[in-house]
């Protein structure tokens, strides 16, 4: 790993659906500049099913994903990190460990495909949703110049979150507008 790469590690409690999506969706659209990481703060154990079928049928790599908790990247062997993404209400609210480096933060609260019930197809049609909305986010995300030491990383900060401001709102209006 390049020290020219920048590491994002997105976090949610369980680790086993929003997170996974978000760490395989760094990894294939950061292109070699961002590498994606992801963790929970509770890990599951496992990565939800839902979450596997998805990255199987858009063809992502998924050897070596797996549900993990945050402390593996507390630790002085741990990788750099440079971005935290909270992806649940509940990561983003609990006490997080202190990241060696400081990252820039931001929280994206999305909703948890693992929860819908209705069987496998609404299951699979809330995975692709929420693959959807993170590609959007993390596809602006690795535009940003994080690792730019002339850019303030207050003002990283609040791009990140603009990023997730913004596309909330115009993926609500577009919501509203089918129903």
């Amino acid at each position: 790993m390049s020290t020219d790469t920048t590491n994002v590690l997105i976090l949610c409690t369980g680790n086993s659906a929003r997170s996974i999506l978000g760490e395989a969706i760094v990894n294939r659209l950061g292109g070699g500049r961002f590498c994606g990481f992801s963790a929970g703060s509770f890990p599951k154990g496992q990565v939800h099913p839902g979450a596997m079928r998805l990255l199987e049928r858009h063809g992502y790599p998924i050897e070596g994903l797996r549900s993990k908790s945050w402390d593996e990247f507390t630790g002085p062997d741990a990788a750099r990190i440079d971005v935290v993404v909270t992806v649940c209400d509940n990561a983003a609210g609990e006490t997080c460990p202190i990241w060696p480096g400081h990252p820039v933060k931001a929280h994206w609260g999305l909703p948890d495909p693992a929860g819908v019930d209705g069987g496998e197809a609404a299951e699979d049609a809330a995975f692709e949703a929420v693959h959807d909305a993170l590609s959007r986010r993390i596809g602006k995300l690795v535009e940003l110049p994080i690792r730019d030491r002339e850019v303030p990383a207050l003002a990283i900060r609040q791009r990140l979150q603009a990023i997730h401001d913004e596309l909330a709102a115009t993926e609500a209006e577009t919501v509203e507008g089918q129903s």
